[in-house]
């Protein structure tokens, strides 16, 4: 979607269900990892997800250490892996095959003692985010602009780089986690799409500088969107149950492979029938009779990620 003066990212969090769970409008410019927490906390739809994907902005210290602390698995995007640095438990500690991943031996070392001197205030800040005392995006932008002297920010430094080194392991020796990760980014990316489609209005421009209706603006086209995802799985969901019904075998992952980001018989600009204004929609039946238990299990997940200015 594209936005007018001053500008903006409509920043969604989507569900790994493929519907946004929710939506932040905010300037250009702005550091967009701070709002990766703030739309898990305000979620207040049953999907309540424990993993969270987003783009490279994601990996940075300060948001691996504050989602951990929260209960959220972190799981970003990687890029630019030549420039990431690995950080031992211990000087001593040395590695048979991968110590070269953490440079030259006694370097790039966790510092366990700070952060046992400072976890009760680490966990009374998550607390406080948690319970809505403190902003999560307030806390972000203090931690990444904080000084580097200040214990507090030395603290959920060295957390973060415990969390993210234990990441890039698990990335590198999980190839299906590294599928999901990429699945998931994708997702996001289709939805982005999505909505750009379905937000066709003007250009898809949002020519408004009010950040009150320019909230609302994005909020309302994530919610359409939402609902014309939700048209479109019924849609799936009746003609499988057609074809279970002609004696067709139906197969969980092909199944999970098509997506609600449908598009061709969407008609945009809708169909004026003010005669079935008073019709009551017939309930649907959200089960299909399709075992998917054979598909590989997961917690549920979310990923935030921002539509460009």
């Amino acid at each position: 979607m594209r936005y007018g003066k001053p500008g903006g990212i409509a920043y969604h969090h989507i569900s790994d269900t493929y519907i946004a769970l929710f939506t932040h409008f905010i300037p250009c410019g702005v550091w967009e990892a701070v709002y990766i927490i703030e739309g898990l906390l305000k979620n207040t739809s049953e999907v309540k997800p424990t993993t969270v994907h987003a783009d490279t902005q994601g990996q940075s210290f300060p948001v691996f250490a504050l989602a951990h602390l929260l209960g959220f698995d972190p799981m970003p995007r990687i890029r630019n892996w030549k420039d990431l640095t690995f950080y031992r438990p211990t000087k001593r500690t040395e590695y048979v095959h991968i110590d070269a991943l953490f440079g030259e031996p006694g370097r790039n070392v966790i510092d366990f003692d700070l952060i046992e001197s400072q976890f009760r205030h680490l966990m009374r800040v998550a607390v406080s985010v948690r319970e809505g005392a403190i902003s999560s995006t307030l806390l972000l932008r203090r931690l990444r602009a904080g000084s580097r002297k200040s214990a507090t920010y030395i603290a959920f430094r060295e957390v973060g780089r415990v969390i993210r080194t234990v990441q890039l392991l698990r990335y590198l020796s999980d190839a299906p986690l590294r599928r999901r990760v990429t699945a998931a980014t994708n997702k996001v990316e289709a939805f982005n799409g999505f909505s750009q489609w379905i937000g066709f209005g003007n250009g898809g421009a949002i020519t408004d500088n009010d950040p009150v209706e320019q909230e609302k603006t994005a909020s309302f086209n994530a919610l359409l969107a939402n609902a014309v995802i939700f048209h479109s799985a019924l849609d799936i969901a009746e003609i499988v149950r057609q074809l279970l019904e002609e004696g067709w075998e139906t197969d969980p992952e092909e199944l999970a492979h098509i997506s609600p980001y449908l598009t061709e018989r969407i008609r945009r600009f809708g169909e004026y029938s003010t005669h079935e204004l008073g019709i009551q929609p017939e309930a649907y039946d959200p089960k299909l009779d399709v075992d998917f238990t054979q598909l590989h299990e997961q917690e549920p997940a979310a990923s935030g990620f921002g539509t460009a200015a």
